[in-house]
């Protein structure tokens, strides 16, 4: 169920060591339209979302991380800084090897989840900063965490919808971690690529019209024309059938309403976890009715998953430029025709 959450989220919608040594800037630096930070008179100073933070120079670079979302743990691995980290919620939902080690050698600690977190064990452990997405209902914890001293940062990465503005939220991280160099290094790496791949995408002959999600219950939460899949579709050359539309959230439909707009369809991606075409239509019959199930190619975002945890919603956060491999391997494959998909899988 969480993988559906987060497959939905996904719809959806420091310094050196030396602070000293780095030139203050009264410039923002723009993650996003929600997100921004910049570094004045030795305080760091950080918008996100509603919230807004002020660090002293004494207060970074943090060195005891607690993470309350696998996604966020991508952003550590990404800048080798799993050492940093001394707690994570529910760790059966991380993928990342290192980070599951050091949750075996007790390094890191597992402090709950999200139904019950493990409140006196996070004061104990005195993090310099918990991580985490916003969620209204648990405003009473993260009132008490802040009352006994606890620095609770809350970021939107999982609302961004531009591909490489939720891989921007790495330079914060590296701002945060006194990394700052190698989060820029890894930005410009994956921002250099995903710009070549989208210019090899437009190389391609043919355009394929492209289906994505899947239902839930009655309900196929089918993704806006503003999302990140919409983005990534485009991006990778190929027609999504809700490209003219200017959402930013998935919208509701009925089978029926997918099925008049799959007509044409040939591909069709983000099509859950699912382990084969017969598990999946023995969940819903009704997919057998579309002609992309029976004609077409269906791809699933199953190509890294270990048990409950899946690298896409894990390095994948930073990693947009494979997310866009992965497509324009699956839409053009003639474009990449070594390459083997990274983090989606064909569905036999």
């Amino acid at each position: 169920m969480k993988q559906r959450i987060l497959l939905l989220f996904t719809v959806f919608a420091l310094t050196a060591c030396k602070r000293e040594s780095k030139i203050s800037s009264s410039d923002w630096t723009n993650i996003s339209a929600r997100t921004q930070f910049k570094e004045h008179d030795g305080t760091l100073e950080l918008k996100s979302g509603n919230f807004t933070y002020n660090f002293k120079q004494n207060q970074t670079p943090f060195k005891k991380i607690i993470l309350l979302n696998a996604s966020m743990a991508g952003y550590m691995s990404e800048l080798g800084a799993e050492n940093l980290i001394i707690g994570v919620s529910s760790p059966e939902y991380i993928y990342s090897d290192k980070i599951q080690n050091l949750l075996k050698e007790g390094k890191i600690q597992n402090v709950g989840s999200e139904q019950k977190y493990d409140i006196e064990k996070i004061i104990s452990m005195k993090p310099d900063a918990i991580f985490t997405n916003h969620i209204a209902s648990f405003d009473n914890t993260y009132e008490l965490l802040k009352n006994n001293g606890i620095q609770v940062i809350f970021l939107d990465e999982y609302m961004e919808q531009k591909p490489l503005e939720k891989t921007a939220y790495i330079k914060l991280f590296g701002e945060f971690l006194g990394k700052e160099k190698e989060a820029e290094a890894k930005y410009q790496e994956v921002e250099k690529n995903y710009s070549e791949l989208k210019k090899l995408a437009t190389t391609a002959k043919e355009k394929p019209v492209v289906l994505a999600n899947e239902m839930y219950g009655d309900v196929w939460y089918l993704p806006g024309g503003n999302t990140s899949v919409a983005h990534y579709i485009s991006d990778a050359n190929a027609n999504y059938v809700m490209k003219d539309n200017k959402d930013e959230k998935a919208l509701t439909m009925s089978f029926e309403e997918v099925y008049a707009k799959a007509g044409g369809v040939q591909y069709w991606v983000n099509a859950g976890s699912h382990t084969s075409k017969k598990e999946m239509l023995g969940m819903n019959p009704f997919y057998g009715k579309l002609d992309v199930f029976n004609k077409g190619k269906i791809y699933t975002i199953a190509g890294k998953e270990k048990l409950k945890a899946n690298d896409f919603f894990e390095s994948g956060v930073v990693r947009a430029d494979l997310i866009l491999k992965d497509y324009i391997k699956i839409f053009h494959p003639e474009l990449l025709p070594d390459y083997q998909l990274t983090y989606m899988k064909e569905l036999q």
